[in-house]
């Protein structure tokens, strides 16, 4: 059976694990590979792996630096269709969704692209007398990643694009479902000239991920997980005095107003909350329609076009969306599902006890939808990560702002109008981190920043765009004299001043 190794020093670790976890193929429902599991020891290896390489990583100017992510970037193109069949493989997404997530990814290697300009740091010539003062972006100096396993390409090039381009060393945890395309990225960024240690793959579960938070070279770690975990990574890493920036779960709403064009409001919600399956955190599970009138035509639409939703396995062009990630992972939709029904909340379709033919012991879970969901029940409140869409109906835009604002989730919100004036006072308004007019999954351009507010993230500093680089760095600045020959000044015993 094949095994997936840690990735230390620019190639396969070659030690022999202790502990292994079964890695699964979820289309047929069977083990395919297996990875190991590292313990504190291993993380030592990466850790003292990538303090070895990043001191000279960092001497290295940015545009050498930059020309590294330029090259990165073009292995990352010329291998896409492989690296996204290995996803899918392991993820249970389609194929072309797994080419999106490279895709996010990337974006944000390009922007990396653009260091030696985003390093610039700020200068004031003639502060005082005789006096200029700069400052300068440094690294940090090892740096570490904690990422899920809804986008195994898309998360890790969010952290460690801006990490390693700003002169850091990175160490990667990965989730242990699906594995292989961060080893396969940590392989391309060494081909693409990046010193061994630059960037180290470990996999693991709590063993590995609690070595991290306690490392003390480790100065700053990126985490995106559910928010409970989120919480106490954060709780965690920051008492060791590192750094943290920590990105928990979601649960985004979709506010449709009566003006809305309703036919292309349906076909964006539909691929927003069945997409992938569900299993992303900018997911649109919530659609809330403001009237009755607006609601029952949405519910209309809707119906019709879950219908249409093909599920099928990674593999076939024409699905949709394929299985969820694990076994576990659909036995818990399909328990929310149940007690969306005991809660008593309108099941309108039934996504249980979905099988796909030939494809029996997959894990697949056919679209659910939901109405007349309310606001106090457990399955609006909690995050559910799968196929599952709910319908919570508004009387006012002012409800529907509520009920985004007063969820303890904060990641993403989308409403569709084509009413300016009301998008307006919605996006000033509304108490959620990003926010889509007219666009289903709002997650901002590499260029600007993703994070969401409540328990949808724990930090100051969002991921990528110039809170990456401001994350994975630490502003030095330097305020200096050159005094001409003559007799000594008079020693001054108070603050000094720029009068």
């Amino acid at each position: 059976m094949r095994s997936i190794p840690h990735f230390i020093g620019g190639r396969p670790y070659a030690g022999e694990p202790a502990r292994y976890g079964d890695v699964f193929d979820p289309n047929a429902g069977q083990v395919q590979a297996r990875v190991g599991l590292a313990d504190s020891t291993v993380v030592d290896l990466a850790v003292a792996d990538a303090v070895r390489a990043q001191a000279a990583w960092a001497a290295v100017n940015p545009q050498r630096r930059a020309r590294v992510m330029f090259e990165f970037k073009r292995l990352l193109e010329r291998d896409m269709q492989a690296l996204a069949e290995l996803l899918a493989s392991e993820h249970g997404k389609v194929v072309a969704d797994a080419k999106g997530d490279i895709q996010r990814g990337l974006e944000v290697i390009e922007f990396a692209c653009g260091i030696p300009h985003l390093l610039k740091g700020e200068h004031t010539e003639g502060a005082g007398p005789g006096i200029d003062v700069y400052s300068m972006r440094q690294p940090l100096g090892v740096v570490a990643g904690i990422t899920p396993f809804n986008f195994p390409a898309m998360i890790p090039m969010w952290m460690f694009g801006p990490a390693i381009a700003t002169g850091n060393a990175f160490i990667l945890k990965p989730s242990e479902k699906d594995p292989s395309v961060p080893v396969r990225l940590a392989e391309l960024m060494m081909e693409a000239g990046a010193p061994a240690g630059v960037l180290n793959v470990v996999h693991g579960d709590k063993a590995a991920v609690d070595a991290i938070l306690d490392h003390p070279d480790i100065k700053a770690v990126s985490f995106v997980g559910s928010s409970d975990i989120a919480q106490a990574v954060y709780a965690r890493a920051a008492a060791a005095g590192k750094r943290v920036q920590a990105m928990g779960g979601a649960k985004n709403h979709g506010i449709v107003l009566p003006d809305a064009d309703l036919d292309q409001a349906t076909a964006d919600i539909i691929g927003a909350a069945y997409g992938s399956a569900g299993e992303r955190c900018m997911a649109l599970p919530v659609v809330v329609p403001v009237g009755e009138k607006t609601a029952d035509a949405l519910r209309e639409r809707l119906v019709d076009a879950v219908a249409g939703l093909k599920i099928g396995v990674s593999t076939d062009p024409d699905a949709h969306y394929g299985p969820v990630v694990s076994a576990q992972h659909k036995a818990r939709i399909e328990q929310y599902i149940g007690l969306g029904a005991e809660e008593g909340a309108e099941l309108v379709v039934d996504g249980r006890g979905f099988s796909l033919q030939g494809y029996e012991q997959g894990y697949f879970v056919g679209p659910t939808l939901f109405d007349r969901v309310r606001p106090e029940m457990r399955t609006y409140q909690d995050e559910i990560f799968g196929p599952v869409l709910q319908m919570v109906r508004a009387e006012s835009l002012e409800e529907a702002i509520g009920l985004a604002s007063r969820h303890p989730y904060g990641n993403g919100v989308a409403i569709f109008t084509r009413n300016g004036q009301a998008a307006r006072a919605f996006a000033s308004r509304v108490e959620v981190g990003m926010v889509g007019i007219n666009v289903p999954i709002p997650v901002p351009v590499a260029y600007h920043s993703f994070g969401g507010w409540k328990r949808s993230g724990f930090g100051d500093l969002n991921q990528y765009g110039m809170d990456g680089v401001r994350f994975y760095t630490r502003t030095k600045t330097v305020t200096q004299r050159w005094p001409s020959a003559g007799p000594v000044l008079d020693q001054s015993f108070v603050i000094p001043t720029m009068k």
